[in-house]
């Protein structure tokens, strides 16, 4: 459903143009200095603004409701809530009769008969990512001294992308890309297999965050057309550190103390106001459908804090799972 987590368990909610999305993370040791302040730096990240990004500007301000006293976790749930402010709703009424393609209109009308709000795309909108971040923000905190960054590897198949996104601008298109996230300092032994392996609990999180649609680890696919010899990861001292790192630091599902290694394939954006032949729903009847409102020509330019975050989330999971 909308939790995740076994010992840190969160949980989002919240509508693109309701009055707010959050998180609720349960769980959270006690005792761990956490400010509105901390947030910050993740979501700016974040935020939209850049070139190739939608033009909607949400401050994304972070509200504690619950949780902490005195600047510090209790260890009762923590709520962090965030407004909604810069909506135009009006652009999506229309998608009830005519679905994006590609988006995730026509299932959700079909399996909430209705009811869902369609409203900046509802519950289904890359807007709930901003509840992962925050929670995302706690988990670090966990999990440190390790750290976890993400960073884009290639846009539209090319690692030179800016020239790529204008022209995606101007045609009314959209853009898929690469990110790659690089976990440090996670020691031997965290996983549980077979299903929660470190794969298995990344996977499950990963793929939850609206437009991945790939995942892989260390080598990933490439690993089919090795050998063994050369897949193999040779020790070179005795707390396990390798000469390579095909694994992407994960064997047997545990961490084996090398650096975790995964990269994800971000889709590109469904709503574009490039005109498209596709179907009225209600009439039957096929018609061309140009995409209104404020879209990501390219979402996998604010992917890299989400991917973080997500990745943070799971390993604080497992940290308490392995620990308690």
């Amino acid at each position: 459903m909308n939790s995740f987590g076994r010992l840190f368990r969160v949980s989002i909610f919240g509508e693109s143009h309701g009055l707010c999305t959050g998180v609720c993370i349960d769980g959270c040791p006690l005792g761990i200095a956490l400010s509105e302040a901390d947030f910050e730096p993740d979501l700016a990240r974040r935020r939209s603004g850049g070139k190739g990004t939608t033009p909607r500007m949400e401050a994304d301000a972070p509200r504690i409701m619950t949780g902490v006293f005195n600047g510090f976790t209790s260890g009762a749930p923590i709520v962090i809530m965030f407004e909604n402010a810069d909506t135009r709703s009006g652009d999506y009424s229309r998608f009830t009769e005519i679905p994006r393609p590609g988006h995730a209109d026509f299932v959700a009308g079909v399996k909430y008969k209705g009811f869902s709000d369609y409203r900046g795309s509802g519950h289904f909108s890359g807007r709930i990512t901003t509840g992962l971040v925050a929670a995302g923000v706690v988990a670090r905190k966990i999990i440190a001294p390790a750290t976890v960054a993400a960073h884009i590897r290639e846009i539209g198949g090319s690692v030179h992308w800016e020239e790529i996104i204008d022209h995606c601008v101007a045609e009314h298109d959209s853009l898929g890309g690469i990110v790659e996230c690089v976990v440090e300092g996670i020691p031997v032994g965290w996983g549980e297999p077979f299903f929660d392996s470190v794969e298995s609990v990344i996977g499950h999180i990963v793929f939850a965050i609206p437009a991945i649609k790939g995942l892989e680890f260390g080598a990933g696919f490439a690993a089919a057309q090795m050998h063994g010899s050369e897949h193999n990861d040779a020790f070179v001292s005795a707390d396990g550190k390798t000469a390579t790192n095909h694994a992407g630091g994960i064997n047997g599902g545990i961490t084996n103390g090398n650096p975790v290694v995964f990269r994800v394939a971000v889709k590109p954006t469904s709503s574009i106001a490039r005109p498209q032949h596709t179907m009225n729903v209600h009439t039957g009847e096929m018609t061309i459908l140009e995409t209104p409102g404020r879209h990501d020509t390219c979402i996998t330019l604010r992917m890299p804090p989400v991917l973080e975050a997500a990745t943070a989330i799971a390993l604080a999971d497992l940290k308490l799972t392995g620990n308690r």
